[in-house]
């Protein structure tokens, strides 16, 4: 009896311990994150006005605003999902649903993990190569939103997928059972109630979208544009470009200081708020299909 009293003692101060490492370490992570939003917020915060997100910049990119940059980012985190997410629900579909187990699915499956991890610069040196060069699209919106699809391709695929490898399997079963053909199944019974969970990868996917700057750098970007893009087919300004141009270009870049943490607040509201819509999408979808 005093063994095993001390025995459980023991255990439960090695769990209050490891209880306690892992709140600090969480603590830690939210604190730095906390530290960088709020030093972004007090510093950028005096530049963002009405003028700056609706004006042109001006004098060397010194004054005036970022308009041409925030449409040119939305423009390509929107084209870039209308691209990765149809492509990537549906070889989710298809892996999770229509392929037979064997070494092909499972080489495919571990192809896609392999492709999350791969580094942008890669995949803006593909589209450089394949939609600038060899299709001749040039530096243009559509070459930055086909090289962003590709780029955010392989975590829209692994997440949808494990969202609908999650759904029960008694919901396949049970259409099945009432006479309806596998797609019938899918697209009425499994696609519903995976949605919610398949939104989440494809949220993740568009703050990376938003925030990339080595592949638009190669295939869609450029430093500075005097006119908005009406074509796809235009070089756009990005948010994310545009920090990196102020702070690394010029002789000036002391003086776009307030520039470069008034661009990167407004980098950050616009991935917020584009997941913040998708996060609203997903909990709508989400209510009265729990399962």
């Amino acid at each position: 009896m005093y063994l095993t009293g001390y025995t459980k003692t023991a255990r439960q101060r090695r769990e209050k311990a490891a209880l306690l490492l892992i709140r600090s370490l969480a603590g830690l992570v939210l604190t730095v994150l906390a530290a960088i939003l709020v030093y972004i917020l007090v510093c950028g915060l005096p530049t963002v006005n009405w003028s700056f997100l609706t004006s042109f910049p001006q004098n060397a990119m010194t004054s005036g605003g970022i308009l041409p940059a925030i449409v040119g980012t939305f423009g390509l985190a929107v084209g870039s999902m209308a691209i990765s997410l149809p492509l990537g629900f549906g070889a989710a579909i298809y892996l999770s649903d229509y392929a037979k187990p064997g070494h092909l699915v499972n080489a495919i499956r571990l192809g896609v993990s392999n492709l999350a991890g791969v580094p942008s610069v890669v995949f803006g040196l593909f589209g450089l190569s394949l939609f600038v060069t060899t299709f001749g699209f040039g530096r243009s919106l559509l070459s930055g939103c086909l090289t962003l699809g590709l780029l955010t391709l392989p975590t829209v695929t692994a997440s949808a997928e494990e969202a609908l490898r999650q759904t029960p399997l008694s919901f396949r079963e049970a259409a099945l059972a009432l006479g309806a053909n596998r797609w019938q199944a899918v697209r009425q019974v499994i696609l519903p109630a995976a949605l919610p969970g398949m939104l989440t990868g494809a949220i993740l996917a568009l703050g990376r979208a938003a925030g990339e700057t080595a592949p638009i750098m190669l295939t869609a970007v450029t430093a500075y544009s005097p006119i908005l893009p009406d074509s796809i087919f235009n070089e756009v300004m990005a948010l994310s470009t545009h920090v990196y141009v102020l702070a690394t270009n010029g002789n000036n870049i002391l003086q776009t200081r307030p520039q470069q943490f008034g661009t990167s607040l407004v980098l950050l509201a616009l991935v917020l708020s584009l997941s913040l819509v998708a996060v609203i999408i997903r909990a709508k979808l989400r209510r009265g299909r729990k399962w």
